[in-house]
């Protein structure tokens, strides 16, 4: 299979293929896919599809890849579809190299426009598009490794609760300025919602100061009487 490409990673084989068995995730690594639009819920068995569309925006043309073979963690086969562009046949191969992995990606056009070109032409761009194809699934595979070896949750299964801290001051000085950004959204105006959230916590310390005023003059009352007895 000629257009081939390695790369280094540094994460394990099964890192690898716990990144290649999130379907959702392939418009994010393969180079030419724009969105996803579904996938075979019994993705990744064999003959299990993914639905995505490849182009740049506005053009974009539905098509799909489809699972030809899965032997983790060692080899992966897809049969990708790209309409007028034609089919091709994908193979990842993934070894264990010291403490991470080698993994080599392999491709050929087997029918339509791809076929018809010269691999003096489709070979050289092919190996350009998967150098940068294996680096963003690095990238995810690496990444995985690292929140596992930190310890944290790599799929959040909810929305995380997060301590309130102030963004960068250029930052908040640009949200503040797009006010029709927030008029589109149906979203109150920076200002407005700093401000209300202002009033908020001002609202919050002035009940504090005064139930701490009221327990200081129950404490006063209460040792005056003291006194008198």
């Amino acid at each position: 299979m000629a257009g081939g490409n390695a790369r280094v990673m540094r994460c394990t084989p099964e890192d690898v293929f716990a990144t290649l068995a999130d379907g959702w995730l392939y418009p994010v690594w393969v180079v030419g896919a724009a969105r996803m639009r579904a996938v075979s819920p019994e993705w990744p068995e064999r003959g299990s599809t993914l639905h995505h569309s490849v182009g740049l925006w506005p053009v974009l043309i539905d098509d799909s890849t489809e699972i030809v073979s899965w032997s983790p963690p060692r080899r992966i086969r897809l049969r990708a579809k790209a309409g007028p562009f034609g089919r091709a046949v994908v193979v990842i191969d993934v070894r264990e190299h010291g403490d991470g992995c080698v993994v080599r990606m392999g491709e050929e056009p087997v029918a339509g426009a791809g076929r018809l070109l010269p691999r003096l032409i489709w070979a050289p761009l092919l190996r350009a598009r998967n150098r940068e194809t294996l680096r963003r699934l690095g990238f995810l595979a690496e990444g995985r490794r690292r929140e596992r070896d930190a310890g944290e949750q790599t799929a959040r299964e909810e929305v995380p609760a997060t301590a309130p801290s102030p963004a960068g001051s250029q930052a908040s000085a640009d949200v503040a300025a797009a006010t029709d950004a927030a008029a589109d959204a149906g979203a109150p105006p920076a200002r407005e919602a700093a401000s209300a959230a202002a009033d908020a916590a001002g609202s919050a310390d002035s009940a504090d100061a005064a139930g701490a005023a009221g327990s200081a003059d129950s404490a006063d009352t209460a040792e005056a009487a003291d006194r008198s007895a």
